[in-house]
């Protein structure tokens, strides 16, 4: 199998186990609101997938497998989950790929060691970042500071999911050398559930406009 057809199974996979267990969530009315303040009609729950253990050890697998073909199986020291949806997926990664595990905080904790990454690494390892997903990518711009504040390299991040439509979300990581990879995107998740009409034609539709134009996506009034 060459590197495109993994990744487009592996897509696919993650897409379906996204729609089955119900980690797909259609709101316009009452949009989600991200980190930024940006509203969205849509959102994608991966803190649902540590109760559904069959889906997320094969998730865990394509994502290892995604990991040593394009990272290496040599080219990491540690596996660093970002607070707090990062760790449960940093720790099953770490222990199929037989690494230490870490954690970062989003800041230093106020007492004690006043510690922002718990676990323990050397200067110069090479740390993967994982987090659940990445939408606008610039949640991750504080664990890699973090990571390399304490002496560590970090130069790839993994995510179950990447939404796929806002450029800033790898152009803000390729601006600190770091470069992101994914199991499957919106673009994956619309695609599958048009095929099995997992959405009603309206839904699809209007998710399809988000997709297509965010940066212009507003909610309905009322």
């Amino acid at each position: 199998m060459t590197d495109q057809d993994f990744d487009r199974a592996a897509a696919e996979t993650t897409a379906g186990i996204l729609l089955e267990t119900k980690s797909v969530h259609f709101s316009p009315d009452q949009p989600f609101t991200f980190t930024s303040g940006r509203k969205s009609p849509v959102y994608i729950d991966c803190r649902r997938l540590i109760s559904f253990p069959r889906a997320r050890a094969r998730l865990m697998d394509l994502a290892c497998d995604m990991i040593t073909r394009r990272i290496g199986f040599e080219s990491l020291e540690a596996v660093a989950g970002g607070e707090t949806a990062g760790i449960p997926f940093a720790a099953w990664i770490a222990e199929r790929l037989g690494l230490p595990m870490l954690y970062i905080r989003k800041k230093p904790k106020g007492f004690g060691r006043m510690a922002q990454i718990e676990g323990e690494f050397a200067e110069g390892d090479r740390v993967l970042l994982v987090e659940d997903l990445a939408s606008e990518g610039t949640s991750k711009l504080n664990f890699i500071q973090a990571i390399r504040e304490a002496g560590g390299v970090v130069t790839d991040t993994f995510v179950v999911f990447h939404y796929g439509i806002f450029p800033s979300s790898v152009a803000s990581l390729t601006s600190v050398g770091v470069a992101l990879h994914a199991l499957a995107t919106w673009h994956d998740v619309l695609d599958l559930a048009e095929r099995r009409g997992s959405f009603t034609p309206t839904q699809y539709q209007a998710i399809k406009s988000f997709l297509d134009a965010p940066e212009d996506w507003v909610p309905p009034p009322g």
